[in-house]
C-alpha cells in the first residue's frame, strides 16, 4: 500500500502544469497572428529592432490583458472609477498572472511632484517628524508642502432630533509655504512677451504660442468680450481696461451666443502654461515660457516649499527640509542613527525604501528633487523600488529596457536585481536591447525581421546560444563591437567652461571641442547633463535634443509633428487652387463624421469603449469633396499613407516636387524611420522611433552645435550602427556634436571623451578624463576606462 501511495504522489499536480503564458494569434498594433509560449518563473528578454512589435506584445497584450482581468474582478462601481481597458485583439491568452509593470513613463511633472512624494518615502518622513519633532507643531500634514493651513468659522445646523444652529471653529495646520503654494520658486511675467502693445486686439496684438485670432477660447473671448475695446491700440488702454485686461476675475462672457469665461491674461498665462512643469511643456511652449517668465527662488521659504512652522520643529538638529535635501544614501544612515522604540515599525520601513534607492543605484538622489527632471531611466527605476522588498510571488514583472541611462558598470547592479525577482517565483519579461541583459535571459524571443509593416512576427525563441547562432538581426549583431578611431578628428576650436558648479558639480573646468564627435560619460548621477545642459544647451547657436517625452494625441502624427503637414498642405492647395486649410483633418477638411479622427469612439461608462471605423470617410479622415482634389495623382489620404521612403521618393520629382517637404523627409529617412507612415498617430510610435522623429526634427534647426542626451535609448544594435553614420554626417558637414551617452560602441566612436566622477551624487561631480578613446581605454584610471577596454577587447 505504501509503495503505491508513493507512486501516485509523484505524479505532477493538475495545478503544477500550468507553468507558461500562452499567446496565440496576437493582432495587436503591427503583430501579425504572433503565437509563443513564454515559461513562467524565469526571465524572459524580448529583442529585436525599434519598432518590431516587442511593446505591442508584451505591454500592449500581455500586461494589458492582466490588467483588464484585474479591474473586471472589482464591482461595477469601482470600476466607473478606473480606467477603461479594452480586450487586445487575440484568440487565446492563458496561464496570465497578475502583472506589475514598471515602464518608463514619466512620472508626474506636476511643480509638487518629488522622488519622496511618488515613492512614499516623504509620507514616512511626515509620520516620524510629527512623532519626534521638537517642538511639536501637529500631525503629518503639518510637514507637508501639498496642504495648505486652513482656518473657518461658523453657524453649522446640526440634524439631529430638532435643527439647532451652533457656532463652530475648523483648524488644520498644513505645512504648505504660503508664497509659492509648496512650489518653491516664484515666477514674474515679462508683459513685452506676451503682447505687441502698439497693437490692438483686433490687429492681433498677442505674440503667445498657439493663440490664433480666429479661436473662440483665447484672442476672440478678450476682443469680444464687450469689456474692452478690440480696436484700441494696448498701450492707451485706460487704467480699468488695463486691469480687466491683466488680472480680472473669472467672468461670464457671450460670443456669438456661446457662453465663455472672460478671465484676466496673468491668471489664465499662469493656469494654462505655469501649472505645469517647466521640463515637461512643448519644446516651443517651453522656448515661450523662458522668455516670458522669471523662475526666482522662493525668498519665504528658499526654495524648500515649506512653511517656517514645518522647518523648525527638528529631530537631532534636523529638519524636515534638510532631510529632503540630503542625498537618500546619507539619509539612509541618518535614519539608522535614531533608535526610538515607539516608532520602531515605521523606522525599519523607512530604512528599507531608503537602502532601496542605494541598491538600486539611485543612492544620488535626493527626496526633493522635481520628478520631471528625472531621465526615462531614473524614473522607471523609481518606480522599481516599491516592489524590491516586495514579498508577493508567483507574479509577472514587465519591464521597458530597465538599463536605459545605466553606465556598463550600473547595469551589472541591475541584472542582479531581475534575477533576484525571478528566483522569489516570479515571472519577469523584459523589452531590452543592451546585450548585457540578454546574456542572462533564461528565454530570449526575436521579434522582426524589421520595423513597422516588415515587423511583427517572432524570427527566433529559445536560449542565448540559439540567438547567438541563429541568422536574424539580433544573433548577427549580437558580439558586434565598435572599434576605436586609428585617426580621431582634430578640433577646430572649444567651448570654454569654467567653474561650472550646477547640481552636484565642483567647480569643473572643461573645453569642449568643436568639429569633432564629442562624448560626455560617467555613472548615472556623476553630473553629466548638469555640465551640458547647464553650461552648453542655453548658448546661442546650440540645438539641445533632450530626453523630454513627446507630447502627442492620436491626431498627431509624425506629419504634424515635423512641420512636414505644412509645405504638404500648401502644394496641394497650389495645384488645386483652394484654401490649404482643406487638406488638415484637424481643421476645415475634417469629415465631420468623425471630426477628423477616423474612427467613432462610444463611451460604455466601466466597460471597455468601443471604437469603429467612420461610416462617413471609411477612416479617411477627410470629407468625400477634398479627397476629389489630386497632386501627382494621389488625394491627401493616399498621401498620408505613404512611408517615408515612398513619400521621399514622391515629393523628390515630378509634379509633386515639393523641396520644403522633401527636406523633411530626407532628414527622416536618415534617422532610420524610412518604414514609417506620414499619417501614423504618434501614439503608437515605440520609445526609440519616438527619440528619432525628435532628432530628426531638431536637425532642421540652423545651429552649429548639437548636443545629444543619450540618443541610443530605445535603439537596437543594428540601429546604432545607423546612428553613427548620421552623426558622423553631420560633424563632417561642419556641425560640433556633444552627446551625452553610455553606449560603449558611441564612446568607442568619439573623437573625444570626457569622464565625469568618479561616483553619482557628492561622490562625483569631478572631472576624471579628457582625451581620445584610445588613452582612455590605455589609461583604465576610471570606471569607464575599464568597461571601454574590455568591450573593445583590449
Amino acid at each position: 500500500m505504501a509503495t503505491s501511495k508513493d507512486a501516485r504522489s509523484s505524479a505532477p499536480h493538475a495545478a503544477d502544469i500550468h507553468d507558461v503564458i500562452r499567446v496565440h494569434g496576437a493582432r495587436v498594433n503591427n503583430l501579425r497572428d504572433v503565437s509563443i509560449e513564454i515559461p513562467k518563473r524565469r526571465l524572459t528578454v524580448f529583442t529585436g529592432v525599434s519598432g518590431s512589435g516587442k511593446t505591442s506584445l508584451v505591454f500592449n497584450t500581455i500586461a494589458a490583458e492582466s490588467q483588464r482581468l484585474i479591474n473586471e474582478t472589482y464591482s461595477a462601481f469601482v470600476q466607473g472609477f478606473m480606467p477603461t481597458l479594452s480586450r487586445p485583439e487575440v484568440d487565446v491568452l492563458d496561464g496570465l498572472t497578475t502583472a506589475i509593470i514598471v515602464d518608463q513613463q514619466r512620472l508626474g511633472a506636476d511643480p509638487r511632484s518629488t522622488v519622496g512624494t511618488a515613492t512614499d518615502a516623504n509620507a514616512m518622513l511626515r509620520i516620524l517628524f510629527s512623532r519626534l519633532g521638537k517642538p511639536h507643531i501637529g500631525p503629518p500634514g503639518a510637514y507637508a508642502f501639498n496642504v495648505p493651513s486652513v482656518r473657518a468659522s461658523g453657524a453649522i445646523t446640526v440634524e439631529r432630533g430638532a435643527k439647532k444652529a451652533v457656532k463652530a471653529t475648523f483648524n488644520r495646520t498644513g505645512g504648505m509655504c504660503t508664497r509659492c503654494e509648496g512650489r518653491g520658486t516664484v515666477s514674474d511675467i515679462d508683459l513685452t512677451q506676451l503682447y505687441d502693445d502698439s497693437k490692438s486686439l483686433a490687429e492681433g496684438a498677442f505674440t503667445i504660442p498657439g493663440w490664433k485670432s480666429d479661436s473662440f477660447w483665447t484672442v476672440r473671448v478678450y476682443a469680444e468680450s464687450g469689456l474692452l475695446d478690440p480696436h484700441k491700440p494696448i498701450r492707451r488702454f485706460t487704467k480699468k481696461e488695463m486691469r480687466d485686461f491683466l488680472y480680472r476675475e473669472p467672468t461670464k462672457v457671450k460670443v456669438e451666443g456661446v457662453n465663455l469665461t472672460y478671465e484676466g491674461l496673468i491668471p489664465k498665462i499662469q493656469k494654462s502654461f505655469l501649472s505645469k512643469d517647466k521640463e515637461a511643456l512643448q519644446p516651443h511652449i517651453r522656448a515661450f515660457v523662458e522668455r516670458a517668465v522669471t523662475f526666482t527662488t522662493c525668498p519665504e521659504c528658499d526654495g524648500t516649499r515649506l512653511s517656517e512652522g514645518a522647518r523648525s520643529s527638528k529631530i537631532k538638529r534636523i529638519n524636515i527640509a534638510d532631510a529632503c535635501a540630503m542625498q537618500t544614501s546619507d539619509l539612509a544612515d541618518w535614519v539608522r542613527g535614531l533608535d526610538e522604540p515607539s516608532v520602531a515599525p515605521l523606522l525599519t520601513a523607512l530604512r528599507q525604501t531608503l537602502d532601496s534607492f542605494v541598491e538600486i543605484g539611485l543612492g544620488y538622489l535626493s527626496l526633493d528633487r522635481p520628478t520631471g527632471t528625472l531621465s526615462g531611466g531614473e524614473a522607471q527605476r523609481v518606480k522599481m523600488i516599491r516592489h524590491l522588498g516586495s514579498s508577493l510571488t508567483d507574479v509577472t514583472y514587465v519591464f521597458d529596457e530597465p538599463t536605459a541611462g545605466l553606465h556598463p558598470h550600473d547595469i551589472q547592479r541591475m541584472n542582479r536585481l531581475l534575477l533576484r525577482l525571478r528566483d522569489k517565483g516570479n515571472t519577469v519579461l523584459v523589452v531590452e536591447h543592451k546585450p548585457e541583459t540578454i546574456a542572462i535571459a533564461d528565454h530570449v524571443v526575436d521579434l522582426g525581421p524589421g520595423a513597422g509593416t516588415a515587423g511583427g512576427t517572432v524570427c527566433f525563441e529559445g536560449s542565448v546560444e540559439g540567438l547567438r547562432a541563429g541568422d536574424t538581426v539580433t544573433g548577427r549583431h549580437f558580439d558586434d563591437r565598435a572599434t576605436l578611431k586609428e585617426a580621431p578628428r582634430k578640433p577646430t576650436g572649444a567651448l570654454e567652461v569654467r567653474g561650472a558648479d550646477a547640481n552636484n558639480l565642483r567647480g569643473v573646468d572643461v573645453d569642449i571641442p568643436l568639429g569633432v564627435l564629442a562624448v560626455v560619460t560617467g555613472v548615472a548621477g556623476s553630473g553629466k547633463s548638469s555640465l551640458i545642459h547647464g553650461s552648453v544647451s542655453r548658448l546661442d547657436g546650440v540645438v539641445s535634443i533632450d530626453q523630454g517625452a513627446i507630447r502627442g494625441s492620436r491626431r498627431s502624427n509624425p506629419a504634424t509633428y515635423t512641420g512636414l503637414l505644412d509645405p504638404i498642405r500648401k502644394a496641394f492647395a497650389k495645384a488645386n487652387d483652394v484654401k490649404p486649410a482643406l487638406f488638415s483633418a484637424n481643421s476645415e477638411g475634417a469629415c465631420p463624421g468623425c471630426n477628423g479622427v477616423g474612427v467613432v469612439y462610444t463611451d460604455l461608462a466601466m466597460m471597455a469603449g468601443v471604437a469603429t471605423v467612420c461610416e462617413e470617410c471609411e477612416g479617411k479622415r477627410f470629407l468625400a469633396s477634398v479627397l476629389e482634389y489630386r497632386l501627382g495623382g494621389r488625394d491627401i489620404s493616399e498621401v498620408l499613407a505613404m512611408p517615408v521612403a515612398e513619400a521621399e521618393e514622391f515629393f523628390g520629382a515630378g509634379e509633386a516636387h515639393t523641396p520644403a517637404a522633401h527636406r523633411v523627409l530626407g532628414r527622416l529617412a536618415d534617422v532610420g524611420l524610412g518604414y514609417l507612415s506620414l499619417g501614423q498617430p504618434l501614439t503608437t510610435l515605440s520609445g526609440g522611433e519616438r527619440q528619432r522623429l525628435k532628432l530628426a526634427t531638431h536637425m532642421g534647426e540652423k545651429g552649429g552645435v548639437y548636443v545629444l542626451d543619450e540618443p541610443t535609448t530605445g535603439l537596437h544594435l543594428a540601429d546604432v550602427e545607423q546612428l553613427l553614420g548620421l552623426l558622423d554626417r553631420l560633424v563632417d558637414s561642419g556641425k560640433s556634436v556633444i552627446v551625452i551617452e553610455h553606449h560603449q560602441a558611441v564612446m568607442a566612436h568619439a573623437d573625444w571623451i570626457i569622464d565625469l566622477g568618479p561616483g553619482a551624487g557628492h561622490d562625483g561631480g569631478s572631472l576624471v578624463f579628457e582625451g581620445t578613446p584610445a588613452d582612455l581605454v590605455d589609461d583604465r584610471s576610471t570606471l569607464t576606462g575599464e568597461h571601454l577596454a574590455a568591450y573593445v577587447g583590449s
